[in-house]
């Protein structure tokens, strides 16, 4: 059986003995969420096919319904191989969109509620010798005010922003063979300035007093080790670099490291850097780095949410450094984890962030169903080079409960203090490390006489200056440009403000933006709208099938002019 998306879905935590489930799975649509009640777990066969890892509303899928279905169901048979003896087999999902329960051999493993984080299930007690069935359940209701959505349509139809919904499993499904003790999460924090990686590893029980080792080598050459003993369900370690070569954006160095303990063996990645705020600039490695982003919605003509293959991961991200930007702000969405392993690869910076819309964030409910996935969107993300900052909010209302936001911000802080933290992207701050604004002016004259001001600091443009107060923080205009520009033909989609009336209008303003920003001292970055068309909206870099719409040389040399910061 074919396997699309054969990779191991998770580069930065890697067991040689492990199962990929994608490719042809049974499946049905149950509208009326009523499948449960009718006992479908227990059944032998759905009606219907699916190509898993791609969502029901998706071409890949097989199934391409794009209407609501509040339910769906996948069943199929799986062996387990025969050398995985003793230990534990582990069912793991990418990400399933939203509320899933899953059965083996008729009996439950467990629930998990989010549509974006990784959850695993301990089959071992329910599998058989032979053939053993799994069945998934995933319900999702976009409409539902306390379920994060994202870009994810709550009409029929998609309209300005927003895209066709996703619903159920669309990330890699796998087993894994593990021992009886397990890693079950490792923490890697680079201390550049002293050549060291701290390490901290979670373990599935306790095994106080067994040794850990850690081992690290640099193109096959080892390059530090270190052991400790565990202590109840965690252990630490320090391993000393004191030559360390550090990961910088556009030269990444990665070193690889094994991690072992109770006969458990981990393989993974790092790479040495870190991230300081100096003034107005954000510094890696102590040195100002402009952040030249543009915004990028991780939507896929075929797949929607899911990349067709691996290659198309990659390619996106060459797409943008082939126009000159040197990141991306990961937008309303949790990327699949190989984006992110593409953006270490290549030495490209991204802001992990959260796809808080279609949640009510006037509501203090919010929290209980935000606050938990976001976490493990920073457990999952933690160790990648690559990811400069975090923004678990975008364009929140003046209705928000501010509360919501700075409990949000104070968690992720105590997470994470070696990154920034901006509290919502946009609007409207209550406490962010990063002041942003969001500005789709289209005017350039007064684009420019609104940053020149900015510029010689007699007045910080604010989205809502009547909510929120900018406290001297790094300036960084997080949205702007998104002209519409069609190259299918015909006047149909969208984008912000007037089109430009034709393609050297289009150069001119993007040029316009751009030095204005760059050009400005106060200025650590911008964000550009967008990367590529997705659907309806025409305001991409590239068509939605990332054919270029300009002269990507032309732009890059825009884009990638030196910025005042810099200098």
């Amino acid at each position: 059986m074919h396997i699309p998306k054969p990779e191991h879905p998770r580069p930065d935590m890697y067991r040689p003995r492990w199962m990929n489930l994608n490719g042809e799975w049974e499946f049905e649509i149950d509208r009326g969420n009523s499948g449960k009640e009718r006992n479908w777990h227990e059944r032998d066969g759905l009606n219907e096919k699916i190509i898993v890892a791609f969502v029901p509303e998706s071409k890949l899928s097989g199934i391409g319904d794009t209407d609501f279905m509040q339910s769906v169901w996948y069943r199929r048979d799986v062996e387990i191989p025969a050398d995985w003896t003793g230990g534990r087999v582990l069912l793991r999902f990418g990400a399933v969109d939203y509320f899933t329960e899953a059965w083996v051999n008729g009996k439950s493993v467990g629930t998990h509620k989010g549509g974006y984080t990784p959850f695993v299930f301990d089959i071992t007690a329910q599998l058989h010798p032979g053939v053993n069935s799994i069945t998934v359940n995933a319900f999702d209701d976009v409409k539902d005010p306390m379920q994060p959505s994202g870009k994810q349509c709550g009409q029929y139809h998609n309209y300005g922003c927003l895209y066709t919904r996703c619903t159920g499993i669309w990330q890699t499904v796998w087993l894994e063979h593990v021992p009886d003790t397990y890693m079950t999460g490792v923490k890697l924090t680079p201390d550049a300035n002293n050549g060291r990686l701290f390490i901290e590893a979670s373990l599935n029980q306790y095994a106080g007093g067994q040794e850990f080792h850690a081992s690290a080598t640099l193109d096959g050459v080892e390059k530090g080790c270190a052991a400790a003993k565990v202590m109840g369900k965690t252990v630490s370690a320090v391993l000393e670099l004191p030559d360390a070569i550090l990961w910088e954006p556009g030269a990444p160095v990665l070193y690889d490291l094994e991690l072992a303990v109770c006969g458990d063996c981990v393989r993974t990645y790092f790479g040495m850097r870190k991230i300081e705020i100096n003034g107005y600039a954000i510094e890696i490695n102590s040195k100002p780095v402009f952040q030249r982003l543009v915004l990028d919605q991780g939507y896929y003509p075929d797949g929607i949410y899911t990349a067709a293959d691996d290659a198309e991961i990659k390619r996106d991200i060459e797409l943008s450094m082939a126009a000159g930007f040197n990141g991306a702000r990961l937008h309303m969405k949790v990327f699949e984890p190989r984006y992110l392993y593409w953006a270490d690869k290549l030495g490209y910076i991204v802001w992990g962030e959260y796809p808080n819309w279609g949640l009510d964030v006037g509501d203090e409910r919010a929290l209980l169903h935000m606050l938990p996935e976001w976490m493990d969107v920073l457990r999952r993300d933690y160790n990648h080079p690559a990811i400069v900052g975090w923004c678990p909010f975008n364009e929140t209302p003046t209705t928000r409960v501010a509360g919501v936001l700075s409990t949000v911000y104070g968690a992720t802080k105590l997470y994470d203090a070696s990154r920034p933290v901006i509290d919502t992207s946009g609007y409207v701050h209550t406490i962010t490390d990063i002041y942003d604004v969001h500005d789709y002016n289209q005017d350039v004259c007064s684009f420019r006489e609104r940053y020149a001001k900015v510029a010689d600091g007699t007045a910080f443009y604010s989205n809502f200056p009547e909510q929120e107060t900018y406290g001297g923080q790094p300036y960084f205009v997080s949205e702007f440009g998104g002209p519409w520009w069609n190259i299918d033909g015909g006047e149909a989609g969208w984008g912000y403000g007037d089109a430009p009336r034709d393609i050297e209008e289009f150069y001119a303003r993007y040029k316009g933006w751009v030095d204005v920003l760059l050009g400005n001292p106060r200025m650590c970055g911008f964000c550009y709208t967008q990367i590529t068309d997705v659907m309806q909206e025409k305001n991409g870099m590239y068509a939605f099938d990332r054919t270029p719409k300009f002269d990507m040389e032309r732009v890059r040399a825009i884009t990638a002019q030196a910025a005042a910061i810099e200098k």
